[in-house]
């Protein structure tokens, strides 16, 4: 082999590239492989990449061994891959009066001389050929192009774009061989990174045309970090250049000026990396230039959603919704409006300055937004005011400063609100796609908003609500204290002289004083205390319950065989839910009658069992009835105190039996889990009460 090939084969510039671009088509035919789903475009297109893949593999083995063999293996796999190209250009074509013998020609080409050395004379023929399919494949890039249509041009430009350029570089080479009877080695070793170069094109069209029966999308955000590198690389490249230049020229000075320069440039680098308004004015050029829509909806649904349903320490609801909305159009700020009894207001801002005005809830202006759900451009309204059907967008909101657009915020056809956001970082025409996004995304931010509003309506509902339950349970309590009273003030006419109605009097007014300084205190601070968890000996309670009610009935008995039975729970708490059942059997027996009470351990259970000889209740009461809230028999009650034990005694892990029937008495039974220290012994009585 000459000395051409031999200065061919230990160039690594060779190596590299064409192993860089062995990388490039093997890449791009995998993802077109996952995305493959059938269709004669497609096939064709994967079987061009994968032979390219081969062409670029042999070509790296060559130029690592100048074997002779893989010079003509190279070559064959070369000339079937441009008859790819040209069949792919064909089928793109469709029914066309371009014969599919142009693919012949890159066969013919491989059967030429091209084989020998590519410094052999005799190869002038095949370089002749591989012009030719230069030439062909321009004019059908050519053909492609000027037969789509307007509408279609926009998807296949990149690919015209990409193979036009590869068939241009072509071009040049092979008309540099047949000229020269030689090939350029530092154009042989270049054409690799030439036509890998014009994959992203190939890849863009790939994507933009669905036709082709390929799955393929360009991610924006890969699109947006490539082009911010190949801008960064050749701005470094640039500034390695002009610093040599100022080393070169700066005489003694040049090594401290190109460091300075050098710095300088950096620190320019760091600072354009770190604006937020170039990074938006390069999104919004890729948009434009590179991608049918403006926006990743996808990308851009999720990052909205995110951004609403997330927990920031420092934003409010409404900030974090202003920010979703401004983020959709590179917006820095925004203030939002939201209606309340007396109009709309602004109720949160984001990098915008406090606004005072307000605007009415039936003015032009909102009853414009909320018949129609315009999104309304400021700038185009200054200009045009006739663009929109409303003459009344109020003065305050025209000269608002930085304001752009008013987006108004609707839930379920009704106007909440409307946004306003300040002008963008990059400028953004405000178009049909626009306008749609924004919308769509007010109406979610709407509907986030109603459901907050919703939820502080009954977060607000639910405390009024726990606020009148206790007041019923306060309310029940009194009506006991006053019975209390007044039973102490009708026996007071009989007994006043007796030292011991006197003795049980002072301990009834006592007990009551007791009480009503809780109720007041429950009332004072809306809550019922926060009593502690406690022992508690049932026995030592229920004697106090039969103290409480000595004025009303004294005959109350008590079984209490162990005095050591005991519960964990709130004292209070389970005193009041004794003394409703021991109030309620008092009321339903005469006084003929009798009223037991009873504490037990039972199977590890601490039983307490109040019983009567009274009216009773039937069987449909005490199951439908009896411990729902208002629900009662006596004629002065309010059906609060068996609520209250039962809901005590769900809380309590307790349980809670009723045996009762007309005219046979009533028999509550609560059980609660016995305190650890009771006993073992204890635990396996079995102690009952006869009703």
């Amino acid at each position: 082999m000459g000395g051409d090939v031999l200065e061919l084969v230990i160039r690594n510039a060779g190596v590299v590239s064409y192993a860089v671009a062995a990388l490039v088509f093997a890449g791009f035919a995998a993802q077109l492989a996952l995305g493959w789903r059938g269709g004669r475009k497609a096939s064709i297109l994967l079987a061009s990449l994968l032979a390219s893949f081969v062409w670029a593999g042999m070509s790296v083995g060559f130029a690592l061994t100048a074997d002779r063999v893989l010079w003509s293996a190279q070559a064959i796999a070369d000339g079937v891959r441009l008859g790819g190209w040209l069949l792919f250009l064909i089928a793109l074509l469709g029914k066309s009066r371009w014969p599919l013998a142009l693919v012949i020609l890159p066969v013919a080409a491989t059967l030429f001389p091209l084989a020998a050395p590519p410094n052999d004379a005799s190869s002038r023929v095949s370089f002749a050929l591989l012009l030719s399919i230069a030439v062909a494949g321009l004019a059908l890039t050519e053909q492609v192009f000027r037969r789509a249509g307007e509408e279609a041009r926009w998807s296949i430009k990149p690919l015209c774009l990409g193979l036009g350029a590869s068939f241009v570089f072509d071009l040049y080479f092979f008309a540099d061989a047949v000229l020269f009877g030689r090939l350029d080695p530092d154009v042989w070793a270049a054409r690799a990174i030439a036509h890998a170069l014009v994959i992203p094109c190939v890849a863009l069209a790939t994507a933009r045309n669905k036709s082709w029966t390929l799955d393929i999308g360009v991610s924006r955000g890969v699109v947006l970090h490539s082009t911010a590198l190949l801008a960064c690389g050749v701005y470094l490249l640039a500034i390695a250049g002009a610093g040599y230049y100022v080393r070169y020229f700066g005489g003694s000075w040049g090594k401290m000026l190109q460091v300075s320069f050098i710095f300088a440039a950096l620190l320019v680098l760091g600072w354009l990396f770190s604006s937020g308004t170039l990074r938006s004015r390069l999104r919004v050029f890729i948009s434009k230039n590179f991608f049918s829509y403006r926006y990743d909806y996808r990308q851009e649904w999720l990052r909205f959603t995110n951004l609403l349903s997330g927990r920031e320490a420092n934003a409010s609801q409404e900030q974090r919704s202003i920010k979703a909305l401004a983020d959709l159009v590179e917006s820095p700020g925004g203030a939002l409006w939201l209606r309340d009894d007396t109009g709309y207001g602004q109720a949160a801002r984001w990098n915008m300055p406090p606004a005072q005005a307000r605007e009415a809830a039936d003015s032009p202006f909102t009853e414009f937004l909320a018949r129609t759900g315009w999104v309304i451009d400021l700038e185009e309204y200054r200009k045009d005011a006739s663009r929109y059907s409303v003459s009344a967008v109020p003065p305050w909101l025209r000269d608002l400063a930085d304001a752009w657009i008013v987006v108004p915020i609707i839930a379920l056809e009704d106007l909440i609100g409307f946004a306003v956001l300040a002008t963008p970082r990059a400028r953004i025409e405000v178009n049909w796609e626009v306008r749609d996004l924004l919308k769509a995304a007010a109406r979610q931010v709407g509907t986030f908003l109603a459901q907050v509003q919703a939820a502080d309506s009954l977060l607000e509902a639910r405390k009024f609500e726990s606020f009148n339950k206790m007041s019923a349970f306060v309310v029940h309590d009194l009506k006991n204290l006053v019975a209390q009273l007044s039973l102490l003030l009708k026996n007071a006419e009989r007994h006043r002289h007796n030292p011991r109605f006197q003795e049980d009097m002072f301990a009834t007014v006592k007990h009551v004083e007791e009480r009503m300084n809780k109720l007041l205190q429950q009332l004072s601070t809306g809550s019922r205390g926060e009593e502690k968890l406690r022992p508690i000996q049932l026995a030592t309670l229920v004697n106090r319950v039969i103290a409480s009610k000595k004025a009303e009935r004294a005959d109350i008995t008590l079984d209490a065989p162990d005095s050591r039975v005991a519960t964990i729970g709130h004292e209070q708490r389970l005193e009041r839910v004794v003394g409703h059942l021991v109030q309620n059997a008092i009321d339903a027996t005469r006084e003929s009658g009798d009223v037991r009470i009873a504490v037990s351990a039972e199977g590890g259970e601490a039983v307490i069992q109040v019983a009567d000889s009274g009216c009773g209740m039937s069987p449909a009461f005490v199951r439908e009835r009896l411990f729902r809230p208002f629900q009662t028999t006596k004629a002065g009650g309010m059906g609060i105190g068996a609520y209250e034990v039962a809901q005590y005694t769900k809380e309590m892990s307790g349980r809670i039996e009723v045996d009762s029937g007309p005219d046979q008495g009533t028999r509550f039974k609560l059980s609660f889990p016995l305190h650890p220290e009771v006993p073992a012994a204890l635990r396996e009585n079995d102690g009952a009460i006869a009703a």
